[in-house]
């Protein structure tokens, strides 16, 4: 949960759709991309493409928790970026590298050359080539000008749909065609990504990098995704927690367009593994303090001084608009922040303003550590059966802070005394406990003969399957032993 600012978006009518959208291509006419050889229809320009990604990059920084505090790695990020836009087709697109402040595994690219990693990526990468897979990936995305593609496929099926709206009088054939627009931009599609993966190698291998870096990454990814699924405890698809969810990526895929390009540069090449861990020796893993840490099962927020704990059985995840913590049965804690209202009393804030369209019952008045609060509860209809949620506000000066409990309702009589100890668990702390508080930061450590996972997976922060992160961390197999005299990475104050 990041520091908000202050505080802490008939047939003729087919026959005229038609013609709107091939007009709307025809805005910028057709041109060969110079580095897949296609011709490419777009509703942006080079120029434009530039104006955007300037226009969004604030955006993205203030999304992400800005770029990430350390000179040494924005410039090593940026020069290694460099040298792959050297080798690409576009060597004089200016490009522009940056390393986020976020411990998500991800990276993504704007129209106009701006490409970003997050330092999660960065501490979960193996070495220099890996790290160099994935901007190249990036790179690809750029030259291929897939955002501008992007871009102009939403726009065309917005223009067609909000014609087909006015036309018929429905306008839930628009709406239904902005759905579709965004579709195209939430994700590349399989193509693009096999694209970008090939003209990534491409510059990778120009390099002088082992192509091969680019699938051993994509399996360490794959492998943490499937590790924090199962440490959340959900069923659902594990790509969604990472940069998977937005990249359609398939390892035998990027093996692939690893066998084209070898083709394209010297066979093997470097990797360049000690001296890329040796950086990383002391970078930030985890979240900042502008963040706020997981602490097991307690959450603190050295920056705006308060803490709170969950019940045990629940796994705390700290993202950027809230905190959330999951439970084996179903059972959710949401907890976010907003902005104090002016002389209101927090149980009108629930009922009128924040549960405004929950019919709440049983509203009281509590007090938090001296602070005052209100909640109250309703029960809602799920495709799982009902669930009740509780609502609880607290005024805490310069913020209301709220959670949002959400238990089966098989199993709320049990956990109500847990979680209203939860509610009480929140307080503020003092400077000198805030002063206390101290980011994790990745270490490397040389293996001595007689390390195992099992004794160095201890020095990981606490935390569910210690060991199997230290492994995910390490990209080590289920039974494979670091070798004496290598390289490991874990994580401490």
């Amino acid at each position: 949960m990041k520091t908000p600012s202050r505080l802490p978006r008939p047939f003729a009518v087919i026959l005229l759709a038609g013609a709107i959208a091939f007009g709307a291509t025809g805005l910028t006419g057709c041109s060969t991309n110079p580095a897949t050889g296609q011709q490419v229809f777009t509703l942006m320009s080079p120029e434009e493409e530039r104006k955007v990604g300037a226009s969004e990059h604030p955006k993205i920084l203030a999304e992400f928790g800005g770029a990430y505090d350390d000179q040494a790695i924005q410039a090593y990020v940026s020069q290694l970026g460099a040298r792959l836009v050297a080798n690409s087709e576009q060597a004089g697109l200016p490009f522009r590298f940056t390393v986020l402040d976020s411990p998500m595994v991800n990276a993504f690219a704007l129209p106009g050359g701006y490409v970003y990693v997050t330092r999660g990526l960065m501490a979960l990468a193996e070495s220099e080539a890996e790290l160099a897979g994935v901007v190249g990936h990036e790179i690809g995305h750029v030259t291929a000008r897939h955002g501008a593609q992007q871009q102009g496929r939403a726009v065309g099926v917005e223009l067609i749909a909000g014609l087909l709206g006015v036309l018929s009088g429905n306008s839930g054939v628009a709406q239904a065609g902005s759905a579709i627009g965004g579709l195209y931009l939430r994700s590349y599609s399989r193509e693009q990504e096999f694209e970008a993966d090939s003209l990534g190698l491409r510059y990778l291998t120009r390099d002088g990098y082992d192509p091969g870096a680019m699938a051993s990454f994509l399996t360490k990814l794959r492998d943490k995704s499937k590790l924090d699924a199962a440490i959340l405890g959900s069923a659902a698809d594990p790509d969604e927690f990472s940069l998977l969810s937005t990249h359609p990526r398939t390892i035998d895929r990027v093996k692939e367009a690893a066998a084209a390009a070898t083709g394209t540069g010297p066979s093997g090449g470097r990797v360049e593994r000690e001296g890329y861990l040796r950086r990383l020796d002391g970078m930030i893993y985890g979240d900042s303090p502008e963040q706020g840490y997981v602490r097991g099962r307690r959450f603190v927020h050295p920056t705006l001084r308060f803490e709170f704990a969950v019940p045990p059985g629940y796994v705390l995840v700290n993202g950027t608009s809230a905190v959330k913590a999951r439970a084996p049965d179903g059972s959710v804690i949401i907890f976010d922040s907003a902005k104090p209202e002016s002389r209101a009393a927090m149980r009108a804030y629930v009922q009128r303003r924040w549960g405004a369209r929950l019919a709440l019952a049983d509203l009281t008045d509590i007090e938090v550590n001296g602070m005052p609060g209100a909640t109250g509860v309703t029960r809602i209809r799920t495709d799982s059966g009902p669930v009740d949620l509780r609502l609880v506000a607290i005024d805490g000066g310069g913020a209301i802070y709220r959670f949002v409990f959400a238990t089966p309702s098989d199993s709320t009589a049990r956990q109500t005394e847990a979680l209203q100890r939860t509610t009480f668990s929140f307080r503020r702390i003092s400077e000198a406990e805030a002063a206390r508080e101290h980011p994790l930061r990745l270490r490397i450590h040389t293996v001595r003969p007689g390390d195992t996972v099992a004794r160095l997976a201890r020095w990981m922060p606490e935390g569910p399957q210690a060991e199997a992160r230290f492994r995910v961390l390490n990209g080590l197999a289920p039974d494979e032993e670091p070798a004496p005299g290598s390289l490991v990475k874990y994580a401490s104050y």
